[in-house]
């Protein structure tokens, strides 16, 4: 039923927006009809005989308010039902309806039963208030023989719009046996019954016998016997979810039917955002959780049918759960398979996009403010929880917290200055949903489906992130803002949240220094000054940052300014690149012994007995830090294991895969060894290494451990020590300080909140895939050069028949890393300008704008040899 529209619009078969948005925009014809219809459910035609039960004026009709008759207008239009012509007479009787009825041509159609047979067969099961599996196939059953399903609609109509009557159906009893099941599965329905009548039917089913609003709201005061079931675990409720299955997947087979479902849901929704609002209802009645379970089992909540009316009311509803009923549904569903879990993903996912799509959402028309795209988002989160849930968890191997607190700033920061609170001074946020259920995004090491499949990129694309960002920061129940749902955003979408706080962090330190300079006369220092040789840039860099750290680490959250000794040229950010490109040379060289150097893997890794002191790694972590805060990509290359660690989680045996490669294969052959261990492979529990010299080094994963034998019991255990020595005891001195260094610039940003390990690594490192297509797409002209010019059009040949390496060299040249941003190329703003006629000048550039100043050459083949030259010898201070 319908088409998935949650991934990229282009991906989407555009005859099918077009159809949606139509669907939701009818012309004036198809207006005029509703409102026909709508008259005629408010007012009646006039006809006291009139036999169209979707009439006002014929008799048994029950009154609707005028929201309800608005719904139901525009259902009747979808199924083509029957209008009356306005009729002056107001004459007729009861008996006259009954008696024409039975003849003409109703919204209900022909019948081969006569209203004896109908009225017996609904008075039936007139006293069914709640269902069963085995209650719904006797009705099902009866309706098939008789070749009249509206009894069963009656029915669906009355309990699945009543909360009441939902939470206590499908109740788990004692399992059905072998037979049972397949004598249920093997029962068949008649399907020849028209769909109109099915539609019709089923609405006036809900008009005669749904329950007055909000009736679920005496759930827990006088229920017994159906409430009273056996004890439930954390994760259990008493529904019997494989039963609900198969009643769906036999009832929504027939399409007569399904149009129950969706009336139903309409009805239902308010009344269970109602109860949910103001009646406290799930602390009285936990069972009240069943509902949203039978309710989500339906797979055709995604739907065209359902995404107007239905599934944005019911997400409104299901988005006032309170946080225990929240992480018990994230914690049942974390229980379902990989392909639940997605049909689920995709139901909300589908609402969010369709609302996307169908409305324009700008500056002024928030996405924020659209209560079906946020009521739809906060279910995704649940989801999302129960996805992370039922994956592979890690909760246990959890890096230790720093002994020292990170030291604060000695100064009073600007809001304490007016008398204020200062915010977040314990460091970022954690979302409830993850204290409630006691786990982290970070403790999954591979969810159910995989992250990205939660990320709406139209969603991306409309969200005005600077208003987003507000909302954010003030937390404000009248505004919600999607960074509290940072899984739906793509990694371009949160870095830019992430450049708008530490921007105004900046701002913040630098108006606290301008009043510090204005009261106290101290001297005014706006900005993270560092002045370094070029020749000693680590020795002076670590002073200067280790006198920062000690004096008042809050200066490292101002703007960065770098200022080579000699030199001239004022530091708009490229200036800062080059500065943190050669820090990052130096530190990384295997000649100074900081880091070892994997030539398979071309990864570093930490030198467990390197001879530099904790400042060292203390400076490449405020680095890293003030990388990622000052909006540079850096040329570092670490396994993902450091990452993890710096997001609060150890390395394990599953990290050497990366890390180690020769090492992990080796032990995993250990595990699967089928032959004795202990008697074919002679290893104990002492391990060799060497040190900086390549004199060997003997350590005891366990006391004695030379006198203790890996045999086939213990291996396992010898495996995790020795993968926690290699990981994290042998290197734990250096990466402690190199943490600390960068929780110093990143302990108050929402970094850990918005971002998984393998995102902060993207954002350390920018993007590997050079997609230089994508920047010539976005590449932008000035100077007299545009698109069509002869020599951007031989550039760009140029450029697209270089080399990897010499793409690499491009980049550096322009732009000052060799490294995409993330998001790639096409997030670069690159501008080509015109830097006068030919001569035999080479091309120049400002890296802090990324702006190619290009003269105007008189030949491809003179362009590409110009190009090459300044590309190749560009390293110092050749670029601006």
């Amino acid at each position: 039923m319908g088409i998935i529209l949650y991934t990229n619009p282009s991906h989407i078969v555009p005859t099918a927006i077009n159809d949606l948005k139509k669907w939701i925009n009818p012309r004036a014809a198809a207006k005029h009809l509703i409102e026909r219809y709508y008259h005629q459910l408010t007012e009646g035609c006039g006809n006291e005989s009139c036999s169209n039960s979707w009439c006002a004026s014929s008799v048994g009709f029950n009154r609707m308010d005028n929201n309800a008759a608005a719904v139901k207008a525009l259902e009747l239009y979808k199924v083509n039902a029957k209008l009356c012509d306005p009729h002056p007479s107001k004459k007729g009787t009861a008996s006259t309806y009954l008696e024409s009825s039975a003849h003409s041509n109703s919204a209900c159609g022909n019948r081969k039963l006569n209203h004896k047979d109908v009225h017996s067969v609904r008075d039936n099961f007139k006293d069914v208030n709640y269902l069963t599996e085995e209650k719904v196939y006797e009705i099902l059953d009866i309706c098939g023989e008789k070749e009249d399903y509206s009894p069963l609609i009656r029915v669906i109509g009355r309990v699945f719009s009543s909360a009441e009557g939902l939470v206590q159906s499908f109740r788990r009893s004692k399992p059905h046996t072998k037979e049972e099941l397949k004598s249920l599965q093997g029962k068949d329905e008649d399907k020849d019954e028209d769909e109109k009548e099915a539609a019709a039917c089923s609405a006036t089913a809900m008009e005669e016998d749904s329950p007055a609003s909000s009736s679920s709201s005496r759930l827990g005061e006088g229920s017994s016997g159906e409430n009273d079931v056996q004890k439930l675990a954390p994760d259990e409720v008493s529904v019997d979810i494989e039963a609900v299955r198969r009643v769906y997947e036999r009832l929504l087979s027939n399409e007569k039917i399904e149009a129950a479902f969706l009336n139903a849901l309409v009805y239902l929704s308010p009344n269970v955002e109602c109860d949910l609002t103001y009646h406290n209802v799930y602390s009285r009645d936990p069972n009240y959780l069943n509902l949203f379970v039978i309710v989500m089992e339906n797979s055709n909540l995604h739907s065209p049918e359902y995404l107007e009316i239905a599934l944005p009311q019911f997400c409104k509803a299901m988005s006032k759960l309170p946080l225990a009923a929240q992480a018990k549904l994230a914690s049942l569903w974390s229980h379902y398979s990989a392909g639940q879990i997605r049909r689920m993903v995709e139901t909300f996912q589908q609402l969010i996009t369709y609302k996307v799509i169908s409305n324009e959402f700008n500056s002024r028309n928030l996405v924020n403010d659209d209560d079906a795209v946020v009521a739809a988002t906060k279910c995704l989160k649940i989801v999302y929880y129960a996805n992370v849930l039922g994956g592979d968890l890690d909760v246990e191997h959890n890096e230790d917290e720093d002994e020292e607190p990170i030291p604060e700033s000695s100064e009073l920061t600007l809001q304490e200055l007016l008398g204020e609170e200062r915010r977040n001074k314990k460091g970022p946020r954690v979302d409830p949903v993850e204290t409630e259920l006691g786990i982290r995004t970070n403790d999954c090491r591979r969810p159910l489906i995989v992250f990205e499949e939660f990320v709406n990129e139209p969603l991306n694309e409309v969200l005005e992130m600077d208003k987003d960002y507000t909302f954010f920061k003030v937390e404000t129940e009248n505004k919600f803002s999607f960074m509290t749902c940072p899984f739906i955003l793509n990694p371009v979408t949160k870095n830019l949240g992430l450049y708008y706080d530490n921007r105004i962090r900046m701002y913040s330190e630098r108006r606290i220094t301008v009043l510090y300079s204005l009261v106290q006369g101290q001297q005014l220092n706006p900005y993270l000054r560092l002045k370094v040789r070029r020749d000693h840039i680590i020795d002076d860099a670590l002073v200067r940052l280790e006198m920062i750290a000690m004096e008042n680490p809050a200066d490292l959250k101002k703007q960065l300014y770098v200022e080579f000794e000699g030199e001239q040229g004022v530091d708009e950010g490229g200036v800062s690149k080059e500065f943190f490109q050669l820090v990052v040379e130096e530190i990384f060289n295997p000649d100074i012994g900081m880091f070892t150097y994997d030539e398979r893997t071309k990864l570093f890794w930490f030198n467990s007995s390197s001879l530099e002191n904790e400042g060292q790694y203390t400076l490449i972590g405020i680095v890293l830090g003030l990388a990622i805060y000052n909006n540079c990509i850096l040329d570092v290359h670490f396994p993902m294991v450091v990452y993890r660690k710096l997001m609060g989680k150890k390395g394990t045996f599953r990290d050497l895969a990366d890390a180690n490669p020769v090492l992990y294969q080796s032990l995993k052959e250990l595990l699967e060894y089928e032959g004795s261990v202990e008697e074919d492979m002679m290893i104990t529990f002492q391990i060799s290494q060497t040190d900086l010299f390549g004199n060997p080094l003997m350590y005891d994963l366990r006391e004695n451990g030379d006198k203790i034998p890996v045999t086939n019991e213990n291996r396992k255990e010898f495996v995790a020590q020795y993968a926690e020595y290699m990981l994290n005891k042998s290197v734990e001195k250096q990466f402690k300080a190199f943490r600390r260094g960068f929780h110093m610039v990143t302990n108050e940003s929402p970094l850990k909140y918005l971002f998984r390990p393998e995102e902060i690594e993207l954002l350390i490192c920018g993007s590997r895939n050079l997609d230089f297509l994508a920047l010539e797409e976005t590449t932008e002209y000035d100077g007299g050069y545009n698109r069509d010019s002869r020599i951007i059009k031989e550039f760009w040949e140029t450029l697209h028949s270089f080399g990897e390496e010499q793409k690499r060299f491009f980049l550096q040249f322009t732009t000052g890393t060799d490294r995409a941003p993330v998001g790639g190329l096409g997030k670069l703003k690159m501008i080509i300008a015109k830097n006068g006629p030919d001569t035999d000048r080479l091309p120049t550039s400002h890296t802090c704008f990324n702006v190619l100043l290009l003269p105007e050459y008189s030949s491809k083949e003179k362009l590409r040899e110009r190009l090459l030259k300044a590309i190749t010898y560009a390293k110092g201070f050749g670029m601006l």
